[in-house]
């Protein structure tokens, strides 16, 4: 096995998984994984520019992780940056600053790129199980983006599209610096139709409906299923691979819409970072449900930080077998 250290950093968070991965049999051993809220794409929607605040809560959350990453001793060290540093004038900024804690240089990758990733790491598992139909359809509902990605084994076609729990709530749901506790009827309109303007361009590359098992992935999606499951702490190991019906994602969503800040932090499984965002995310969840007609989402807390590290894996063994 490779011990590898894989870092995700999106427009909300950024997050850590050092594991020993054997690509050969697809096992995984997590030793490490830890998450961070640090808002890199802050204003980004607005300014097209990263703040320097955010800059400075994303590299504090890599001078923490760098020294995780030394304790454990990770052979390899992988950094993927996603939606909001593709979308930045300044990404220099950030690709210094990473270089300098960290070592390695940030992959800003593509959208498909990262749908590649997500897909890997949300379906090894899955692969082969009696009471899970082909083809998936997995769902990553990231803070600026989200990724479709349809497939077996493998990817058969995917498309990130511009709508995330961060951009939307920043997009319609943010009047004169506040959040609208709760939003107006019109507000909750907007997201709808930026949603669904963005399943039309997501649903010509991506068949939709031809899944058989809609998978979801990140922040919102196992928000949402922790609140499902009742739970009074946040437990990945109860939330991986459970099950919440269209009906339960309905109420949830309409009562996060319905709630004010206070009621939404008094929530025990959420983040402090998601208050503000888990409505426009769980409302993201809803539309692709109901466009789908996905009668269930199977929630999974293996994502894209599982693919980095497989996929690294691979690419340090294939380096060793060369002559």
């Amino acid at each position: 096995m490779t011990r590898v250290a894989a870092i995700d950093c999106g427009t909300n968070s950024i997050r850590l998984l050092v594991a020993d991965a054997d690509p050969a049999t697809g096992e995984l051993k997590e030793l490490d994984r830890r998450m961070t809220i640090v808002r890199l794409g802050q204003g980004v929607d607005r300014t097209g520019r990263l703040a320097p605040e955010a800059l400075e809560r994303t590299f504090a959350a890599c001078c923490e992780y760098a020294e995780v990453i030394e304790a454990h001793g990770a052979q390899r060290v992988r950094f993927v940056a996603t939606s909001a540093s593709r979308d930045a004038e300044n990404r220099e900024d950030f690709v210094r600053g990473v270089v300098e804690i960290l070592g390695v240089e940030p992959e800003v990758i593509s959208g498909d790129q990262e749908a590649e990733f997500s897909f890997t790491g949300a379906t090894r598992e899955l692969a082969g199980r009696a009471d899970l139909a082909t083809p998936f359809l997995v769902v990553d509902i990231g803070g600026g983006s989200t990724e479709f990605v349809v497939g077996e084994e493998h990817v058969r076609a995917a498309r990130s599209v511009d709508v995330g729990c961060v951009r939307m709530t920043e997009r319609h749901l943010v009047v004169d610096g506040e959040v609208t506790d709760p939003p107006s009827a019109a507000q909750i309109e907007a997201i709808r139709a930026d949603v669904e303007a963005a399943l039309d361009l997501a649903e010509q590359s991506v068949p939709l409906t031809e899944a058989r098992t809609l998978v979801g992935l990140a922040g919102s999606v196992t928000t949402v299923a922790a609140i499902a499951l009742g739970l009074r702490e946040y437990d990945s190991a109860a939330i991986h691979h459970s099950r919440v019906s269209l009906e339960r994602v309905r109420e949830i969503t309409h009562e996060l819409i319905g709630s004010t800040h206070e009621q939404r932090a008094a929530i025990s499984v959420m983040h402090p970072g998601r208050v503000d965002v888990i409505a426009a995310g769980a409302l993201v969840l809803l539309c692709v449900m109901e466009r789908t007609g996905a009668h269930e989402v199977v929630v999974s807390e293996h994502d894209i930080l599982d693919g980095i590290a497989f996929k690294t894996a691979e690419q340090a063994e294939a380096e060793k077998k060369r002559p």
